[in-house]
C-alpha cells in the first residue's frame, strides 16, 4: 500500500532521514517508534510532501513524492499531526466539514465518521477551542477520516490524555483494520503498541534499523531498551 525506498530528507543542511525504507500495509497498523531526534515526525511530513525528499515515496505504485502538498491528501493520505492543529475558532461541524471538502465526501461519510466518536455528535455546534484534550483528539482523528483515506498517519495521538481516552482511540484505530485502511502511527508508549500495532518499526538515526511483528515482541524485549529506552 504505502512505500519509502531509499528516502532521505532534512531541514536546510541538516539531514534527519537517510535513505529510509518503509512500507505499510493494508488493513495492518504499523507503529513507528524510536527516541527523540530519529526522524519520526519528519517521515511523517516527507511521505506528507511537506519537506521536499530525494527517493521514492509510492501509494499502490504511484509516486507521490514531487506532488504539491495539497495534492497529498487527495491521493488519499491523511496525517493527524502532534498537537492535534485544529481551526480552533470553527465548531466541531465546521472542522469536520473542511476535511470532507478534500475528497469531496458527503453527508454518508460524515455519518460513518460520527458513529466511531458518538461523543462528537453531541457537541457538532461547540466550538473545538473549547474541547477537552481527548475531545479534540478525537476531532483531529475524525476530520482526517472524513477524506476516507486509504492511509492514516498518527503522530502520538494518546499523549497526554487520560486512560478512558486512549482506550476510546485504540478501539477506534483496532476498527479501522477491518475497513482495509492501513494506519501508521508514531508512538512511544509499549503498552499502547503492543495492544494496537501488527508490526513495529524501529527508527534509529534516520533509518528504519529494524521492522517487528508484534507477535514476536514482549514489554521486556531487547528492541525496546535498544531503540526507545533512555
Amino acid at each position: 500500500m504505502l512505500r519509502l525506498e531509499g528516502v532521505s530528507a532534512g531541514y536546510g543542511a541538516v539531514t534527519v532521514l537517510r535513505g529510509l525504507a518503509f512500507a505499510a500495509g493494508a488493513g495492518q497498523v504499523t507503529c513507528v517508534m524510536g527516541r527523540n531526534g530519529v526522524g519520526k515526525t519528519t517521515m511523517l511530513r516527507a511521505i506528507m510532501g511537506l519537506i521536499p525528499v530525494s527517493g521514492s515515496v509510492t501509494l499502490a505504485g504511484q509516486e507521490l513524492s514531487g506532488l504539491p502538498a495539497h495534492e497529498v491528501p487527495r491521493r488519499g493520505i491523511a496525517l493527524v499531526p502532534q498537537g492535534r492543529r485544529l481551526f480552533g475558532p470553527l465548531t466541531v461541524a465546521e472542522n469536520l466539514e473542511i476535511g470532507l471538502m478534500t475528497r469531496a465526501k458527503g453527508r454518508a461519510t460524515r455519518e460513518a465518521v460520527l458513529d466511531l466518536f458518538p461523543r462528537l455528535r453531541e457537541r457538532l455546534t461547540q466550538v473545538s477551542a473549547t474541547l477537552s484534550g481527548g475531545e479534540q483528539q478525537m476531532l483531529a482523528i475524525a476530520r482526517a477520516l472524513c477524506l476516507e483515506p486509504k492511509v492514516l498517519l498518527l503522530d502520538e495521538p494518546t499523549e497526554g490524555l487520560q486512560p478512558s481516552m486512549i482506550a476510546a482511540i485504540r478501539d477506534v484505530v483496532v476498527g479501522l483494520k477491518a475497513t482495509g485502511v492501513a494506519t501508521v502511527l508514531v508512538e512511544q508508549r509499549v503498552e499502547a503498541v503492543l495492544g494496537m500495532a501488527d508490526r513495529v518499526a524501529f527508527m534509529d538515526h534516520g533509518t528504519v534499523a529494524e521492522m517487528v511483528d508484534t507477535g514476536d515482541l514482549r514489554r521486556d524485549s531487547r528492541q525496546f531498551a535498544d531503540y526507545v529506552g533512555v
